[in-house]
């Protein structure tokens, strides 16, 4: 046996190191690391999606029993802490999700028709997309409009009657 940390298979098929040491444990696509609080005598772990340049989670760790060093990372604490980036970088993806992704409907005298806003947040040049579809999800139109255009129902249904015409 020797000292090498184990290889593992991801699921992306890329071979990637598993390292299961005190401060630093890698698996799963994630690593976890223990560092020194900045901010006062304690300790921090850092979790790190894999390919990421910045922490997905970054919290507060417990003191081991000389009440000096960290508390060493072990399988459960690696588990849980994967659970819970994993959900902050969910929460973070619906959030972003919802930003640049808005829907309205517009009930008309003959249809009700769906209104979506789509923002492309490109450097250079943003944009959004409006969409009206029908009932059966049939495009009726689609325009180019500035990422600051408010969607709302007036705004769709203005659209709407002004028969798809881009907005000001």
């Amino acid at each position: 046996m020797t000292d090498q940390p184990e290889l593992s298979a991801d699921p992306a098929g890329d071979d990637a190191e598993k390292i299961q040491e005190a401060r630093l444990w890698r698996a799963d696509g994630w690593t976890a690391r223990v560092i020194k609080n900045e901010d006062d005598d304690g300790w921090a772990v850092a979790m790190i999606k894999d390919g990421e340049p910045e922490p997905a989670l970054v919290g507060p760790w417990t003191m081991g029993r000389d009440k000096k060093n960290p508390k060493p990372l072990d399988a459960g604490a690696f588990s849980t802490l994967v659970k819970t980036a994993s959900e902050v970088l969910r929460r973070h993806e619906q959030q972003l999700h919802a930003m640049l992704h808005k829907s309205v409907l517009v009930d008309t005298d003959t249809a009700r028709i769906a209104v979506t806003l789509d923002i492309v947040p490109d450097e250079d040049n943003p944009y959004a997309v409006l969409r009206a579809r029908d009932e059966l999800g049939e495009e009726l139109a689609q325009v180019r409009v500035s990422p600051a255009f408010r969607l709302s129902k007036a705004s769709a249904a203005a659209w709407i009657e002004n028969e798809y015409r881009r907005p000001n």
